[in-house]
C-alpha cells in the first residue's frame, strides 16, 4: 500500500508540474472578402480574416487541430516559433507533409523559453496572398519581472501590401515565369483605409504588436502626435527609446507603449511602403474613449526612399542587458561577443533567368522543393530526396541553377552568417527554429575588416533580418536546436521562386535531450506514404 501511494504522489507531483495546455480547432475555408473595394477570395480561419490571435505564456502547450476545407493541400508556419528539437512541427514544407484537402491535423507546438510577438501563416501555394495569417502573443510567466508595467491593453497589428487578385491568379503568374506587378494597396488588420481603429482611455498606456505580414515591401508605422516606446522585438526586450516612426521590414514583428496623453479626440495612424515608387499609404485610427472630434490636419510625414535613415534606426535598435527575458535571469548574461565562432557562412542573393523564366537564389541555387519533406525523408533515411552540401557556404559567383539545396552544420558549433546583397532592393530574411544576434550591418562589400564595426556588447537577438541594398548585414547564431530549419527571403515571391535553402543542424545522438522523434500523428507523404512512425 506505501510502495503504490508512494507512486501515486510521483504521478501526481508530475501531471502538477506539467506545463498548461492550450487547446485550439481551426477550420480553414475560402470565403469572399472585400479589403480594397472588390471582391476577392481569401482564406479564412473560422471564418476571420485575419486569423484568430493565438495567446500563449512561456512554455505553454499549444495544441492546434486543423481542418483543412480547401481545394488544395495547406501548410501553416509559426513564424519565430522556435519549436526547439521538433523541426517536425514548422509548418513549411521542408518539414512537414501539407494537409489533404478535407483532412485534417493536430499541431503539437510548445512555446519553450520564449517570449514576444509572432505571427502564423500558410506558407504553401503562395496562399500568404489570400490571408490565412494571424497574430501570436507569448507573455512572461507571472513570477519573471517585465521592464514596463502591464498596459492597459494588448493590440495586434498586421500591416502588410496586398493584392485585389486572388492568390490563383498571381501564383499563375510566377508559375509562368513572370513577376508580379506592383502591389494594390496597404491593409491593417485585414482592412484598407479608414476602416481600423483601436479606442484607447485617457492617460493610460496600451502595447501594441506590429507584425509585416506582406509580400514583398518593407512599411513605416507611425501614430498622429504620439510616440512610440519600442520595447519589444521578436521575443528580446529591448532600450526603450521612443520613436515618431519605426520602419518593419518583411516577416519582422516589433512591440511598443503607446500612451493616451494626448487631447482627446481622435488621430490617424499612418502605413506606408519603403524603397517604392510610387509610395502606397493607408491609414486607421487610434480614438480616444472620450473623443470629441476627428482626426483632422495632414497625415504625419515618414520616410520613403531614404536607406540611411533606416539604417540608423535599425542601429539603435538594441538589448535590454538588465532586463529577463523567458527566464529570471538578464538578458545580457549570455556574452555572445566573447565566444569566438567556428565557421563563416556567406550569403549572396541573386536573380536572374532559369529556362526563360524568372528564379531567384542564395549563393546562385534557385531551392526546388523534392518529392518528399526534408526532414521527413531524413528521418526514415530516405535516398534520393536531398544532398547535404548541395548550396555553398560562400557565393560562387556563377548563373543560377535549380536544385533542392540543403546546408549541413554541427549542433552546437556557433556560427557566423554573412548576408551579402549586391542588388538594388532591400533584402529581408528569417531562419526557422532560432534566434540569433545581429551583429553589424552596413552599406558596401563585407570584409574580414568589417568585423571591426559589430556590435558585440548588446545587439538585438530576433528571427528576421534585413539587409539593405548594395549592403551587408552579420549575425551571430548558436546551433542549439537540432533540426531540418529554412532559412530563406520574407519577400515571398523571391522565396516562391527559388529564395530559400534549408540548414541540417546534425547531431549523431538519438537522445531526446537533443531532439524528438518524429510526431506519432504525422502525416506522411511522398517517398514515405506507408511508413510508420511510432506505435501510439
Amino acid at each position: 500500500m506505501a510502495v503504490r501511494l508512494a507512486v501515486l504522489l510521483v504521478v501526481v507531483g508530475i501531471v502538477a508540474a506539467e506545463d498548461p495546455y492550450r487547446f485550439f480547432t481551426w477550420n480553414v475555408t475560402y470565403g469572399t472578402i472585400w479589403p480594397l473595394g472588390l471582391p476577392q477570395q481569401a482564406i479564412l480561419i473560422n471564418g476571420q480574416f485575419p486569423g484568430p490571435d493565438i495567446y500563449s505564456v512561456t512554455n505553454d502547450n499549444i495544441i492546434v487541430n486543423v481542418f483543412n476545407s480547401l481545394d488544395e493541400p495547406f501548410l501553416i508556419h509559426w513564424n519565430g516559433i522556435q519549436n526547439r528539437r521538433n523541426s517536425y512541427e514548422d509548418g513549411v514544407y521542408g518539414t512537414t507533409c501539407p494537409i489533404p484537402p478535407g483532412k485534417n491535423f493536430t499541431y503539437i507546438l510548445q512555446m519553450k523559453d520564449q517570449i514576444g510577438s509572432f505571427y502564423y501563416f500558410p506558407s504553401l501555394g503562395f496562399h500568404k496572398a489570400a490571408g490565412g495569417f494571424g497574430g501570436i502573443k507569448i507573455l512572461s510567466r507571472p513570477l519573471i519581472p517585465v521592464p514596463f508595467a502591464n498596459p492597459t491593453d494588448d493590440y495586434t497589428v498586421l500591416i502588410g501590401d496586398w493584392y485585389s487578385a486572388n492568390h490563383t491568379s498571381l501564383r499563375a503568374i510566377l508559375d509562368g515565369g513572370n513577376k508580379l506587378p506592383f502591389p494594390d494597396g496597404i491593409l491593417i488588420n485585414g482592412r484598407s483605409s479608414n476602416s481600423t481603429s483601436f479606442t484607447l482611455q485617457q492617460g493610460n498606456t496600451y502595447r501594441f504588436r506590429i507584425c509585416n505580414v506582406g509580400l514583398q515591401n518593407s512599411l513605416n508605422f507611425r501614430i498622429q502626435g504620439h510616440k512610440m516606446k519600442l520595447v519589444e522585438v521578436e521575443g528580446t526586450h529591448t532600450l526603450q527609446i521612443g520613436y515618431s516612426s519605426l520602419d518593419i521590414h518583411l516577416g519582422q514583428c516589433m512591440s511598443v507603449l503607446v500612451t493616451a496623453d494626448q487631447p482627446a479626440h481622435d488621430y490617424f495612424i499612418v502605413v506606408s511602403s519603403r524603397f517604392t515608387t510610387p509610395v502606397l499609404t493607408t491609414t486607421a485610427y487610434l480614438r480616444y474613449a472620450n473623443s470629441n472630434g476627428p482626426a483632422s490636419g495632414p497625415l504625419p510625414g515618414g520616410p520613403t526612399i531614404e536607406v540611411d535613415w533606416s539604417l540608423n534606426q535599425a542601429r539603435s535598435i538594441r538589448t535590454n542587458l538588465t532586463a529577463s527575458g523567458p527566464r529570471p535571469n538578464p538578458q545580457g548574461s549570455y556574452h555572445y561577443g566573447m565566444i569566438n565562432t567556428t565557421k563563416t557562412i556567406r550569403i549572396a542573393s541573386s536573380a536572374g533567368q532559369f529556362n526563360n523564366k524568372q528564379r531567384y537564389a542564395l549563393n546562385s541555387v534557385s531551392f526546388i522543393p523534392a518529392d518528399t519533406p526534408l526532414k521527413v525523408a531524413d528521418y526514415f533515411k530516405i535516398d534520393g530526396v536531398f544532398r547535404v552540401g548541395s548550396i555553398s557556404d560562400a557565393p560562387t559567383g556563377g548563373g543560377i541553377y535549380q536544385d533542392t539545396s540543403v546546408m549541413g552544420v554541427d549542433y552546437r558549433a556557433f556560427i557566423e552568417i554573412v548576408f551579402e546583397n549586391d542588388e538594388d532592393i532591400l533584402q529581408s530574411y528569417h531562419l526557422s527554429g532560432y534566434s540569433f544576434w545581429v551583429v553589424g550591418m552596413d552599406g558596401g562589400q563585407w570584409t574580414s575588416a568589417s568585423r571591426t564595426e559589430y556590435n558585440l556588447r548588446d545587439a538585438v537577438s530576433r528571427c528576421t533580418v534585413q539587409v539593405y541594398p548594395k549592403s551587408w548585414s552579420a549575425i551571430y547564431l548558436p546551433l542549439d536546436n537540432v533540426g531540418m530549419w529554412n532559412l530563406r527571403s520574407e519577400n515571398w515571391v523571391r522565396q516562391y521562386l527559388g529564395q530559400q535553402f534549408y540548414l541540417r543542424v546534425y547531431t549523431s545522438s538519438t537522445s531526446l535531450r537533443d531532439e524528438f522523434p518524429i510526431p506519432k500523428n504525422a502525416l506522411l507523404c511522398g517517398r514515405a506514404s506507408g511508413r510508420r512512425t511510432r506505435p501510439l
